[in-house]
């Protein structure tokens, strides 16, 4: 029985997948991945890939003025455009990050949306702690995607030090369908400043606000932290809430 789906003892399956070279293709994969979990052609699922750069608008930005320039300047800055069904505002992503896709059945798959934000916004949150970052679950003023259950991290802050202020470090977002659903989440690890750069540019041409400062990666905060590291830390923490099968 997992915190996030009382309804369910069956194990997670972890599938590990490579990035097939067509973003908008990964991301839609996603959604496909929903539909077989929720007919039972696949079990629960755990689905981890590292992407390729790119930027997933989310439908709102779509109807924005501005999104024909931010599209041509994620373009220009090597981040592929794309459209996502899940979520919120502009996101950007690249090998740097983990993608998380959580897929579990659920007959009352609405019923615990909320939760679901909070539980595995908890989760992540601890298995970043497990690698040294004071990491916490809440949106942070002026990140790019705002969210209610945002993951970011706090610097750690040494004698002489000047404050900084919490950084983003998970976005999370969720789709949900009559029996099934789907919690995807980014993990920004390493390299965070093309990532930091496209988003200025993408938010200024969308018109939204946004402070560059809180768009940061987990080795910003904990030096050496390797996409491995996070995804071991992920895993274990998973490991303790449930029984995890690695499958494929």
């Amino acid at each position: 029985m997992s915190l996030w789906n009382p309804a369910s003892d069956a194990p997670l399956t972890l599938w590990r997948t490579e990035a097939s070279g067509d973003p908008a293709e990964d991301l839609h994969a996603g959604i496909e991945l929903l539909g077989q979990v929720r007919s039972g052609e696949r079990p629960p699922t755990l689905r981890l890939y590292r992407p390729k750069p790119t930027l997933a608008f989310g439908q709102r930005d779509v109807r924005l003025p501005g999104y024909a320039d931010a599209a041509e300047a994620a373009a220009s800055a090597g981040f592929a455009p794309v459209v996502r069904k899940a979520g919120g505002r502009a996101a950007a992503y690249h090998r740097g990050t983990l993608i998380v896709d959580h897929v579990e059945p659920d007959a009352e798959a609405m019923v615990g949306h909320q939760d679901r934000f909070r539980i595995l916004g908890e989760l992540y949150a601890s298995a970043l702690r497990s690698l040294g970052i004071d990491a916490g679950v809440g949106e942070i003023p002026g990140e790019y995607c705002p969210g209610q259950y945002s993951v970011h991290g706090i610097p750690l802050q040494g004698p002489g030090t000047v404050p900084a202020g919490p950084i983003k470090l998970v976005g999370t977002a969720q789709r949900v369908v009559a029996g099934a659903w789907l919690f995807s989440s980014v993990f920004v690890v390493e390299d965070s400043a093309p990532i930091r750069g496209v988003l200025t540019d993408v938010y200024a041409a969308l018109g939204l606000p946004f402070d560059p400062s809180t768009a940061g990666a987990a080795e910003d905060l904990a030096p050496g932290t390797t996409v491995e590291a996070l995804e071991r830390a992920l895993v274990a923490a998973y490991a303790l809430q449930l029984e995890v099968v690695v499958g494929g």
